[in-house]
């Protein structure tokens, strides 16, 4: 008798990959299909930033690792389907910047995004 699993996505992978501004371990844990939407005062709801694929993606995250902040992630919530999570950045000059996400998943691995993320002026 076989019984088959479900892969586990790996959110302590995603935070530490997060907070280290580890771009290739991030991008690893994305579909090759997956998308990503961006919502925030330039991006509104009406017209959101989407990004489509995991060259898109990449660019996108290898952006956001290159920039002189901290990252840290808090608050996350797993389920079977998806996760959630608080990320909090900080740049240098004490700019802060919040970002609400919430993903869902598939085969172990993120299959859409969803961010909301709002800064200091």
């Amino acid at each position: 008798m076989s019984t088959s699993t479900t892969p586990t996505f790996d959110f302590a992978g995603l935070k530490r990959a997060i907070e280290e501004r580890d771009a290739t371990a991030q991008l690893a844990l994305y579909a090759d299909d997956a998308e990503v939407t961006v919502v925030d005062r330039i991006n509104t709801p009406g017209s959101p930033r989407v990004l489509g694929g995991r060259e898109e993606i990449r660019a996108w995250i290898e952006d956001t690792c290159e920039r002189d902040m901290t990252h840290r992630v808090d608050m996350q919530v797993m389920g079977d389907t998806g996760a959630a999570y608080i990320q909090a950045c900080r740049y240098p000059d004490g700019t802060n910047v919040l970002v609400a996400v919430v993903l869902g998943l598939s085969e172990g691995q993120i299959a859409r995004q969803v961010g909301v993320q709002a800064w200091d002026d």
